[in-house]
């Protein structure tokens, strides 16, 4: 007869961990320092428009023949801090609303009822709304409605994952014991949602560069002659043959900052248990 030892966590050593993280610690460096980097002024022509890579510009001209790699540097930095904020936004209020479902149900059926008429409305039919509500509002209308839309998803999600917690012996003892909800929330089921937690955070950090993203297609948003990566697509699409580095650098930009924060995400959460070898 077989038996199955106890499980056993296994932790990530710090060098895979610093492995995956890295490339998400350059970009975020480089979003910061790079309009100190930039070789020219964001919103000056030095070439002709669409002109090929040169020795005047390393990665060609845009549309009005300003310098793409100067916009590429100067414009990581305020989609990253866009992103950024919506995923801290999102996540917090979801983890406080999520946890709060699992230990009152009775709340919970109306919070998680609310949060499923919210997913009914389209997401680009919503940015839509609140950012031409605002049209002063720019890129916090676009954060903003990508938080009104994040929450919702989020929130089913934390509340799945907090209604086994909750159900547990140790939280239904701190529970009778009379300790306070807010004790419950932080001290007793918080810390059982750290790899949940983390990997909600980088899917709404990816949902903000998305929806940043989608915003500056549909002109909402930045505007120019702001640098932006969202918008420097935008704008140098109807040129992507005369120099495709005008498009494809901050593409490739926006697709590598998207996977290294998940693979961040991803190392930093908690090992899950694996079982030893049977005996």
């Amino acid at each position: 007869m077989t038996s199955t030892a106890p499980t056993v966590r296994r932790r990530p050593s710090p060098a895979r961990i610093l492995a995956r993280a890295l490339p998400a610690l350059l970009l975020l460096l480089l979003a910061l320092i790079g309009p100190l980097l930039a070789p020219e002024a964001i919103d000056r022509p030095v070439t002709a428009p669409y002109a090929a890579a040169d020795d005047t510009a390393a990665l060609g001209g845009d549309l009005l023949g300003r310098d793409v790699l100067s916009r590429l540097l100067s414009g990581g930095a305020p989609l990253i801090a866009t992103a950024l904020a919506i995923a801290l936004v999102v996540t917090g209020a979801a983890t406080a609303l999520g946890i709060l479902a699992a230990l009152r149900p009775r709340l919970g059926r109306w919070v998680e009822r609310t949060a499923d008429l919210a997913i009914l409305l389209p997401a680009v039919l919503g940015i839509m709304l609140i950012a031409l509500a605002w049209p002063a509002g720019g890129r916090l209308a676009v954060g903003l409605a990508a938080c009104v839309l994040g929450i919702p998803y989020a929130v089913r999600v934390v509340a799945a994952a907090a209604a086994p917690i909750a159900a547990t012996g140790y939280v239904e003892t701190a529970s009778a014991g009379g300790e306070h909800l807010w004790y419950l929330m932080t001290r007793e089921v918080l810390p059982n949602l750290r790899s949940t937690l983390l990997a909600l955070f980088g899917l709404r950090f990816v949902e903000g560069v998305y929806v940043v993203s989608i915003a500056a297609f549909l002109q909402l948003g930045p505007q120019p002659p702001e640098a932006d990566w969202a918008l420097m697509i935008r704008e140098n699409a109807p040129g992507i043959l005369l120099n495709p580095w005008a498009v494809g650098a901050p593409c490739l930009a926006i697709g590598l900052l998207a996977i290294s924060v998940n693979l961040a995400a991803e190392a930093l959460a908690p090992a899950r248990p694996t079982p030893e070898t049977p005996l």
